[in-house]
């Protein structure tokens, strides 16, 4: 396994993958136990059993998102246990990890998850936070999601704070052949297309395309939203073998699409990214991976209502190697440079409206076995932020695996979320000629974070796999609105918000029987945030956000035979403090039938248990939807 989570022993050549979708029928036939100790990367950088990770990760694996029927990223998330995915539109998200889920209506405070697809950041540079109608990825050619609910800025830097998630696709050699996918429904429609090939044994290719379209949803009283989507993406991937101990990728998308603002007008989305990887292994088994990308993402209202382009350019380097029979040492650091400019409109602007944001980084981590059993993780990140001092960002990790069975870790960890344009450059008005209302303030600092966790992963027997992981996360430094010096007008972001949150999580799998496996999940979060010195507390505490107490979910997947299938996803999510927004319990579901080895048919169904329902304050409501689905592999 590369450090990168892309195999290379085999990512290159198809014969030994086999047909080109046998991964997700060999799931099938592993116990709880293979499962529980798949390999992963997110953690530590390097390949390690899930098992034996010292973090709360949890794994959506490729056969979880083909059997849910979820056709975008964000629905793909509501997989797992450990992160709140809240629908606020046709094709608007807010999605969190351990709290923070944003000030309503204000998509951009939701701040403090890391997003990666294949290790290039989807973070925004500009506002903080991700656009998730920006992001996509064809399902089929996912290979996994590792999502970690904690910090992770020892190894992936500023703003893995709360959690990270980490998008990895398949490798083209298991994408051989070609995939149709159609589906169509009530509310919208989607269309995917691939091929993969082979120039020789080691050096295979895929390209693809797709399309989809929503017809928006409705508001809380019932009618039509006017939030209709739509966006087109294709891409490409190819992966070679160079020699036994090296593999090349070059990969690729473009993407387009619109979607309707009422009453602004349309908002035109688009991007396009490239990504080159190379992975070496020596001979006493040391990792090098150099990976480069650039990535171009944009977006404008109709009608002038604003408009940005961000252009990044990223290269890192990372090594990983074992100093003697104890230590395993992951060190590399790396250069992004994102150059942007921003066309507000007469009421809200940035000054300068473009600039060139610089980052660097070194880290170094090592993984110490103090016994057999027990293994010491320290380690640290230094960040060469583009508008504060460089912050140390250390962290450590204890795990105790008495046995095959059972691992116990503790850590204690920081993170910090770096300052944006938006904190330090916005200007907002309430009219052309008016004087600025809110501004950007030139000192803002990192919102700063310590947190403690400590966890249990255990697998009694091949047929039960359980995880639970408690946490008590210190936080300084939040972002306020405050008074200008002398307690005067314009309005100013301030750094004056502390606080605390605390919780469980805790998820597990039981194999029912060799044909029924069911699964579950629950988490709580208390939220105690207060107002420093000197505050004017103009907005309350929970401005950074209104986050349901707990949430909870359960599923089912079952084998019907050798052609069919069937799965169901039950959700409850608490209500939001304040009265913000009622709780309520969802259903997903799909029934598959597997008419021939290439041939598939399918009926999802999602929000089964309610014609409508609203998850966030200010959001549209949800509707229920039903969709048919073919898939043709050729």
């Amino acid at each position: 396994m590369s450090l990168a989570g892309v195999s290379l022993a085999g990512a290159a050549r198809a014969e030994d993958v086999g047909a080109a979708d046998t991964t997700v029928e060999k799931l099938k036939d592993l116990s709880l136990e293979d499962l529980a100790n798949l390999t992963v990367t997110s953690v530590s950088k390097r390949s390690e059993p899930l098992g034996e990770a010292a973090s709360a990760i949890y794994v959506i694996t490729h056969d979880d998102i083909a059997r849910s029927g979820a056709t975008s990223v964000a629905e793909m998330l509501r997989l797992a246990p450990n992160v709140q995915v809240t629908q606020t539109s046709a094709s608007g998200y807010v999605i969190t990890a351990r709290g923070f889920n944003g000030n309503p209506g204000a998509q951009s405070f939701s701040n403090k998850l890391l997003v990666l697809i294949d290790g290039r950041s989807v973070y925004s540079p500009l506002f903080s936070g991700v656009y998730w109608d920006m992001q996509d990825v064809l399902p089929e050619d996912v290979e996994r999601i590792e999502v970690i609910s904690g910090p992770g800025a020892t190894l992936w830097g500023a703003n893995a704070v709360n959690g990270v998630i980490n998008i990895i696709t398949r490798a083209t050699a298991q994408t051989q052949g070609g995939l149709l996918d159609a589906g169509v429904g009530d509310h919208g429609r989607q269309l995917g297309l691939r091929y993969g090939g082979k120039v020789s044994e080691d050096l295979t290719w895929r390209i693809y395309g797709r399309a989809v379209a929503d017809n928006g949803e409705r508001t809380a009283a019932g009618a039509k939203a006017g939030d209709e989507w739509s966006r087109v993406q294709g891409g490409f991937r190819l992966d070679w073998a160079a020699r036994p101990a090296d593999m090349i990728t070059f990969q690729g998308d473009v993407f387009r699409g619109s979607e309707d603002e009422p009453p602004a007008g349309d908002e035109n989305v688009g991007g396009r990214n490239l990504l080159a990887r190379w992975n070496h292994t020596s001979g006493s088994g040391a990792e090098l991976q150099v990976t480069a990308y650039y990535d171009h993402a944009e977006r404008a209202t109709e009608g002038g209502g604003g408009k940005f382009k961000v252009n990044t350019y990223n290269i890192d380097a990372q090594d990983s190697f074992t100093l003697g029979e104890r230590q395993q040492i992951v060190w590399g650091g790396g250069i992004r440079t994102s150059q942007y400019r921003i066309s507000g409109t007469p009421t809200f602007f940035f000054n300068p409206a473009s600039a060139d944001l610089n980052l660097a980084n070194l880290f170094a981590q090592d993984t110490i076995t103090l016994a057999p059993t027990v293994r010491l993780t320290l380690g640290l990140k230094v960040e060469d932020d583009p508008y504060v001092k460089p912050e140390p960002l250390p962290n450590l990790r204890l795990a105790w695996s008495p046995n095959g069975a059972l691992t116990l870790w503790g850590a204690v960890s920081k993170a910090v979320r770096s300052p944006t344009p938006f904190d330090r450059d916005v200007v907002e008005k309430l009219g052309p000629t008016a004087p600025p209302q809110l501004i950007g303030d030139a000192a803002f600092q990192h919102e700063k974070l310590t947190a403690y966790e400590a966890g249990a992963r255990f697998h009694p027997s091949p047929l039960a796999s359980f995880s639970v992981s408690a946490f008590y996360n210190d936080y300084d430094q939040l972002r306020t609105i405050e008074l200008s010096p002398g307690r005067t007008l314009p309005l100013v972001w301030g750094n004056l918000l502390e606080g605390s949150t605390y919780g469980l999580e805790a998820w597990g799998e039981v194999r029912v029987q060799p044909w029924w496996r069911v699964s579950g999940g629950v988490s709580t979060l208390h939220e105690d945030l207060r107002f420093k010195a000197g505050a004017v507390g103009i907005v309350g505490p929970r401005q950074d956000g209104e986050d349901p107490k707990v949430q909870a979910s359960l599923k089912s997947s079952m084998d019907l035979g050798r052609r069919f299938t069937l799965d169901g996803d039950l959700r409850y999510i608490g209500a939001l403090p304040d009265g913000l927004a009622p709780a309520y319990t969802e259903l997903n579901s799909r029934l598959g039938w597997n008419l021939t080895d290439r041939l598939q048919i399918s009926v999802s169904g999602r929000n089964l248990l309610h014609a409508r329902h609203v998850e966030y304050p200010g959001g549209e409501a949800i509707q229920r939807t039903v969709t048919a689905d073919l898939q043709w592999r050729f």
